[in-house]
């Protein structure tokens, strides 16, 4: 606690924020944060060797309208004009903008944009947000990426926390130089061959091994031992960001860098890739979110920060900032009701919708959440009866939806809902049919939109991540699908229902195998069962629920491995990228087949799934869950 005031200080080229805690220095009237001095450190923040470039910044990425692909433009957006928005000496919040004009087309994205940095008194810390404005008659484009980046001294700050166990020491960022380091399939691993700290020889560096699901991405940060002092980014609400409450996103990784992740395209691709229309208006506010400092003993900065997080997000929506584009608690509304399941195959009746994900978000087809980035969202999870509540919603138009784990499928209330300011909405009873036209036959996995309940190899001892040996996430380490040409060197995967081990035999991803030329060959997976009878009076249905696809075609044929056409392909989708990123699950796809009766036998049937495109180890999709089921009027035999 300190009972000094919020201060500003007005340079020529810098403005200071401090209130005895703290003091932040922002060039003006770029809006880069320069300085951080805290706990007695003249600066947090790395400093480069020219001594004029700090790293605490906001940065996007654009490109022209019609671009494909997730690249474009970066640009850390340097304001032109700098305003005093808030002064005294309970809170300061200070403005960087940079407005566009037609002269700019083609050179800069065609945005208004307004970030905000805001120091209160007596607080460990210092927020800031932003809102982007692009007017209906200015050019179309897209944005794949935005987000804030902060560099920290890399001789101070070495241990990372992202989670109780996802915290370590970390390599150096001059581990990963060219004399120190090997690269390896994907730009961002790095076998480390030589490091500075002998510990790390031997083991892969890679951002993407720390990402985050949205839901659970509130602090993460950097700790320095020499003097203890911690560097958190907490981000209290994810309403901002894209792509709904299990969207993965980076958080902090050798450099060190903390970031705040608000749009990405990250495990999705250009499905998540903001794209503006011509003639479409569009505003946005991204956070405030929460730079937080604390200092003391090293073992409690962690807990420290998170119960730090809690206050944070009890305190949202926050009441200080000064745009009126950040609508405070009053002017928003609540939502509630119960979210119940009717699956006359499981059950006579209701099930309640336990730990459903429940959410509103902007209005859109069934499912559009997970690439939807223009809009706000506002997800919970409903009890084990399946109420929910959601609250602080920013007025508008939106549908409900929601998906519930072990159960395949997205609900969407058709009804659109209209939150006004202060409305309280009590929706009662929701109704979720899942997909369903049979009894089941069998299954394999548990449909929850993830692929972890599979079998997830060792790595390979020359690319290991200690971090994740012996870890509930050992999906994360680098290398895995190589392991599956290693395991299966010259057949496929066999999968006999009722006897095979899905959690042992069914491997987590369905990847290509490398030859001995270094070419790539697709696998076709088999899965073995027996029908006592056939139903010749209807269809069966096939239900494939997919976690992640990139660069992938799946085809599906029964009884027959090279029938042509296959009985179903998706087509070519996914540019999800979560082999390569180390995750185990991107956007959910649903894939219902119909299987006619008379490709069925009694007796042994084998069902076969065929990986098609083989030009890349690097392609592939991962399983949620497999369902085959009866025609509606049979039972199972």
């Amino acid at each position: 606690m300190s009972s000094q005031g919020v201060q500003l200080h007005i340079q020529d080229k810098y403005v200071v924020m401090e209130n005895g805690i703290l003091q932040v220095t922002i060039s003006s009237p770029d809006g880069i944060v320069t300085g951080i001095q805290y706990n007695g450190i003249d600066n947090l923040l790395e400093v480069e060797e020219d001594d004029l470039v700090h790293r605490g910044y906001w940065d996007l990425v654009w490109s022209e309208a019609g671009s494909t692909g997730t690249t474009g433009t970066f640009d850390e957006f340097k304001g032109t004009s700098f305003n005093v928005i808030v002064e005294n000496e309970d809170q300061v919040e200070i403005s960087f903008t940079r407005t566009w004009d037609s002269s700019l087309e083609g050179t800069v994205v065609p945005l208004n944009l307004d970030k905000r940095f805001v120091m209160l008194r007596n607080s460990s810390g210092f927020y800031s947000y932003a809102i982007f404005e692009h007017l209906q008659e200015w050019p179309p484009f897209n944005l794949p990426q935005t987000r804030i980046v902060f560099k920290l001294r890399k001789d101070k700050f070495h241990y990372m926390a992202i989670a109780d166990n996802r915290q370590r020491f970390m390599p150096l960022p001059d581990d990963r130089l060219p004399d120190r380091g090997q690269p390896l399939a994907t730009p961002e691993a790095v076998l480390l061959v030589n490091p500075i700290e002998p510990e790390f020889k031997g083991e892969v560096d890679d951002k993407y091994q720390y990402s985050c699901e949205n839901k659970d991405l509130q602090v993460h940060g950097w700790i320095c031992l020499d003097p203890p002092v911690g560097f958190w980014q907490i981000t209290p609400s994810s309403e901002f960001r894209s792509g709904g409450p299990v969207k993965q996103n980076l958080t902090s990784h050798v450099g060190p860098y903390a970031l705040a992740m608000f749009l990405s395209a990250h495990y999705a691709g250009e499905d998540l890739v903001l794209k503006l229309k011509p003639g479409e208006p569009w505003k946005k506010v991204f956070g405030p979110v929460f730079m937080y400092l604390n200092e003391g003993d090293p073992i409690l900065l962690w807990e420290d920060a998170k119960q730090q997080m809690l206050s944070e997000v009890q305190s949202w929506p926050y009441n200080f900032p000064a745009s009126e584009d950040f609508p405070s608690f009053d002017q928003r509304g609540n939502v509630r009701g119960r979210l119940q399941v009717q699956d006359r195959y499981v059950s006579d009746k209701c099930i309640p919708a336990n730990s459903a994900y429940v959410g509103l978000a902007p209005q859109g087809e069934v499912g559009s959440w997970q690439t939807e980035c223009k809009g706000y969202q506002f997800w919970t999870q409903a009890d084990e009866e399946g109420y929910f509540s959601i609250n602080n919603i920013r007025t508008g138009e939106y549908n409900v939806y929601a998906w519930v784990p072990g159960f395949i499928g997205d609900y969407r209330y058709d009804v659109t809902i209209n939150i006004s300011e202060g409305c309280e909405i009590d929706m009662g009873d929701l109704i979720f049919e899942p997909p369903r036209n049979g009894a089941t036959l069998w299954e394999i996995g548990i449909p929850d939109r993830s692929a972890a309940e599979f079998y997830i190899p060792d790595p390979d001892p020359k690319y290991i991540n200690g971090l994740y040996v012996n870890h509930p996430d050992r999906y994360r380490q680098y290398g895995l699908w190589e392991r599956y040409a290693d395991l299966y060197p010259d057949e496929d995967l066999v999968y006999t229902v009722g006897i095979s081990d899905y959690t042992k035999d069914w491997f987590f991803a369905q990847v290509n195998r490398k030859k001995d030329d270094g070419t790539y060959q697709g696998t076709t997976w088999q899965i073995r069962f027996k029908l006592e009878t056939v139903d010749h009076g209807g269809t069966y249905k096939l239900r494939l629920a997919l976690a992640t696809a990139h660069l992938a075609e799946l085809q599906v044929g029964i009884n027959d491995a090279e029938v042509d056409p296959p009985l179903f392909t998706t087509g070519q989708i996914g540019h999800d990228n979560t082999i390569a990123r180390h995750g185990i699950h991107g956007l959910y796809r649903l894939y219902n087949v119909d299987v006619p009766d008379v490709l069925l036998a009694e007796g042994e049937n084998t069902i076969f799934l065929k990986q098609a495109i083989n030009t890349d180890p690097l392609q592939g999709i991962m399983y949620d869950y497999i369902r085959l089921e009866c025609p509606p009027s049979s039972s199972p035999s």
